[in-house]
């Protein structure tokens, strides 16, 4: 008989971007609309009213030529772990239908469109922007319709969009192994389109619970630091970066604060397996 997967591990799926490594190039981004059928506008110039999941910032250390220091910072959802690591993220925590939810067995914050009426309560909760409220039905181009993920559906106006870490690929590696009978995936079965598509590698995707996942390692590293710290959302999207003006301009400290104040951000991501 044929051993079945049980997938009894607890999980936290998350990423590490290398900041010194990212060249502000769009790659991911690019993915990212492909991969989750990201519906895009003829007149894309109102950045305000894109449907972009993930989205790179640029930052400069605020000095003039020749002393200039220019930073992109790419930010998809932080599938945040919530206060107390019991699992509710800002936004699942104010979602009145329970259209967005947070997944256990990987640490996921969800979006089901079926569910979302349009409320924008988890956009307001939010701290990162990084929900988008789609204001138009998709138009796809002429034969575009051909191209789409069929893994992915399309969403209607009216609804709360966002990353997913391209949930729809975990979901595909378990089955896979379930069918193999294998309990786990391995790393590289479940990577999200954007960690794929980067051209210098800055993304590192994996389980933060595994030591045997590179950013098992890497988001414990000195360089380490997470977005908004201070509100104790616990994101797991981690960045490096050598450049102590990066992570005090991404890391919004309060006046007076240093980083030697802020305790490791390895420590809020302890969980049993």
């Amino acid at each position: 008989m044929t051993k079945q997967a049980r997938h009894t591990k607890t999980k936290r799926y998350g990423m590490v971007i290398d900041l010194d490594r990212c060249t502000g190039c769009g790659a991911c981004m690019v993915a990212c609309y492909a991969e989750n059928n990201v519906p895009f506008r003829k007149d894309e110039s109102d950045k305000m009213l894109s449907l972009n999941w993930l989205r790179v910032f640029k930052v400069d250390n605020g000095k003039p030529f020749p002393d200039t220091e220019i930073c992109y910072i790419p930010k998809p959802c932080m599938q945040c772990d919530g206060r107390h690591m019991e699992g509710h993220s800002p936004c699942v925590s104010v979602c009145p239908a329970v259209a967005t939810d947070y997944d256990e067995p990987t640490g996921v914050v969800s979006q089901i469109y079926t569910r979302c009426f349009g409320c924008r309560y988890c956009m307001a909760a939010c701290p990162y922007h990084a929900r988008k409220f789609n204001w138009w039905d998709p138009v796809w181009p002429a034969d575009m319709e051909k191209y789409l993920n069929p893994d992915v559906s399309a969403r209607m106006r009216g609804v709360v969009e966002k990353c997913s870490f391209c949930y729809h690929r975990y979901q595909k590696a378990r089955d896979s192994a379930y069918v193999e009978g294998r309990d786990e995936i391995a790393e590289n079965e479940y990577q999200p389109a954007c960690a794929e598509a980067c051209p210098t590698r800055a993304i590192t995707f994996g389980d933060l619970l595994n030591p045997e996942h590179e950013v098992y390692e890497l988001s414990r590293s000195k360089k380490a630091f997470r977005l908004l710290e201070k509100l104790k959302t616990n994101p797991k999207v981690y960045y490096l970066t050598a450049k102590n003006w990066v992570r005090r301009k991404a890391d919004n400290y309060l006046e007076g604060e240093s980083p030697a104040d802020r305790k490791p951000a390895h420590k809020a991501e302890t969980a049993s397996h």
